[in-house]
């Protein structure tokens, strides 16, 4: 593509008009110096839109721009007050002024008329957020750190722009498609797949393995001859889960200072859960691979995205997220790669399921020459009951429970499968299928929580609705309890009465629920329910295999603790799909795929689910290991 700059300017009338113009990644941004032509550009920027197809905005040059003080005045003023609280940041590289309000919509007004009215009196571009129902410290952190960063921000997504519509800088004498396999190759963790053309190096997650007893076993495979980190252009996360996005941090501590794209709720919960991995080294007296400055230098090179929209990543590559069900923000990758050389989607982990939380993963897409998909419970033995059945058996383990006066332990992922099991558990209460009794939410299940009321639109629409009216917010029952220090911790476990503790890891492989379970395993009164994937290795796989004594460290100290607590297995609730809903799935995706790659899975599972849709779906299928490369096209 020539010059889009040099184009674009050909549709304005009057150069002398735009002060400046800037990427914003792969959008345009023009900024002017002309109040009337802000204000009134008679649909010159909607007919550049049409012509070029590229995003292009029109913003005031910050040199005219009402004075901050006097602007927050204004905006105080103008807006009802029946909108509730407002917060305001103001970004003065970009001429943006977020406000955050409790009612949006009273802030929005009829057709948009007091956004308008803000625009004109202050020339700021207004845009308005949702102040979430509960305080949310990691979104107030990643804000701070991106207001701090704005001037580098404006730089950074203007080199990434330049990049983008930089033009075949590499040459294309032999078009090729090829993706690496670094991890997550027949083994569940340590998600992370190298695409390559010509022009472009793409990196698809960069997770670790938690339940790994070595680095060696817990990194991606970065040493492998083709991958520099000097030539990746950017990376591309799919979901939030520390096997996906866990050793991105350590990316741009090793010098990485390209994009990485991914959802706004997955960037927000990747963060904290990074800080805690580095809270859990610390307490285990390990050294942490990264520092919170390298997560703030991550945060600073985030490009979020919603579902369904498209943009440009590189000169050759075009990326659109769609809802993929797993976890808040979860997203199954679109690539169209070249001028309709090839067309693939990595599907991350997904769910072919309406949950109590979450939409079913999508099916339809533009074009699919290729689908990764993930085959975590690929097996033929992967058949778990219904979540409704589900629901039945965990509402009897409680009432069992509580019968005993005993306590309930449920590990959980601190996304996804916490909130989705605390929906339910709200509704059965309140339903009166459940006594009531304390819930109590452990350190960053509780955070996390925080983020879903932040981004409503990412959940199902049930849910949503909920979230919005405030006596029917189900996060918000007074059933829910916070336990965020170690003295509170002690008052749950010596607590006389029964009650539900939920905390990470799902794997037991580390975090609050090892010590709850340290404490009360040895007590048959207590329920100990597992309703998450276990690593092999993991304590809770161990548990799940039977393990009657385990041995804890303790400093100097060994202590072997002998397991009486009624032990649970409840697969249904996973965020994963099964293996009648890997297959349902990619029947049903849209147009059908020529190839089918599976990972994300234990070999047995990869390789039974790759022979299966071969012959069931009559399609080429790879199981691939790690370090074996794939042309594609």
């Amino acid at each position: 593509m020539p010059d889009i700059i040099e184009e674009i300017m050909k549709f304005i009338p009057d150069r002398s008009k735009i002060s400046d113009s800037v990427f914003e990644g792969a959008n345009i941004v023009l900024y002017t110096k002309d109040r009337d032509f802000f204000l009134d550009n008679s649909s010159i920027i909607k007919d550049i839109v049409n012509n070029i197809k590229k995003r292009v905005e029109l913003r005031p040059d910050p040199a005219i721009l009402m004075d901050v003080e006097k602007t927050e005045k204004v905006i105080r003023e103008t807006i009802p007050q029946d909108a509730g609280n407002i917060n305001i940041m103001f970004e003065q590289q970009r001429s943006i002024a977020t406000i955050e309000v409790e009612k949006p919509g009273i802030a929005i007004g009829k057709q948009g008329e007091v956004l308008k009215e803000i625009r004109k009196k202050t020339l700021w571009i207004p845009i308005i957020k949702r102040i979430p129902p509960i305080r949310s410290k990691i979104i107030e952190n990643v804000n701070h750190v991106l207001y701090e960063n704005d001037d580098y921000r404006k730089k950074f997504l203007n080199s990434v722009g330049k990049r983008i519509y930089g033009g075949w800088t590499k040459g294309r004498v032999d078009e090729w498609v090829r993706i690496t396999i670094l991890g997550a190759g027949r083994q569940v963790g340590r998600s992370c797949l190298f695409l390559q053309t010509p022009e472009s190096k793409i990196l698809l997650d960069c997770g670790i393995n938690p339940a790994a007893s070595t680095n060696e076993e817990a990194f991606p495979l970065l040493e492998a001859p083709e991958f520099r980190i000097e030539e990746l252009d950017a990376v591309i996360i799919s979901h939030s889960h520390m096997d996906h996005v866990g050793f991105l941090p350590y990316l741009y501590k090793m010098g990485f200072t390209g994009p990485t794209y991914l959802t706004a709720p997955a960037r927000d919960i990747a963060a904290l859960q990074c800080l805690d991995n580095i809270g859990l080294a610390q307490k285990e007296a390990t050294k942490a691979i990264y520092s919170s400055t390298d997560i703030k230098n991550m945060v600073k090179h985030t490009i979020c995205l919603d579902y369904g929209e498209v943009t440009d990543i590189t000169p050759d590559m075009r990326l659109t997220f769609y809802d993929a069900g797993h976890k808040l923000g979860s997203a199954m990758c679109h690539l169209h790669i070249g001028n309709g050389l090839h067309n693939l989607v990595y599907s991350g982990d997904y769910l072919y399921e309406t949950s109590n939380l979450l939409s079913m993963a999508n099916t339809k897409f533009p074009r699919v020459e290729t689908l990764i998909t993930e085959a975590t419970y690929g097996g033929r033995n992967d058949t778990p009951p219904k979540r409704s059945e589900c629901e039945l058996e965990l509402i009897n383990i409680i009432k069992r429970t509580i019968e005993r006066k005993g306590k309930v332990l449920l590990p959980v992922l601190g996304s996804g499968r916490a909130q989705e099991i605390m929906v339910m558990l709200e509704k059965l209460i309140r339903e009166g299928m459940l006594e009531k009794i304390p819930i109590y939410v452990q350190g960053m299940v509780w955070d996390i929580t925080a983020i879903h009321t932040a981004y409503p639109d990412f959940l199902n629409s049930k849910v949503k609705r909920l979230i919005f009216h405030k006596d029917q917010n189900p996060f918000l029952s007074d059933i829910f309890k916070r336990v965020g220090s170690r003295k509170e911790m002690d008052e749950v476990i010596d607590e006389k009465g029964p009650c539900i503790i939920m905390s990470t890891a799902g794997m037991m492989t580390g975090g609050a629920i090892v010590e709850y379970f340290r404490r009360l395993a040895d007590n048959a009164r207590h329920s100990l329910v597992l309703t998450c994937y276990q690593a092999p290795g993991s304590l809770g796989r161990r548990l799940e295999e039977g393990e009657k004594s385990i041995n804890f460290v303790n400093g100097n100290r060994q202590e072997i603790v002998e397991v009486k607590i009624e032990i649970s297995i409840i697969k249904g609730f996973s965020g994963h799909s099964n293996r009648t809903q890997l297959i349902n799935f990619i029947q049903n995706v849209d147009p059908r795929p020529k190839k089918v790659i599976m990972v994300h899975g234990e070999s047995s599972k990869c390789l039974d689910l790759a022979s299966t849709i071969y012959k069931v779906v009559g399609i080429e299928t790879i199981a691939p290991k790690n370090l074996e490369a794939i042309r594609l096209r």
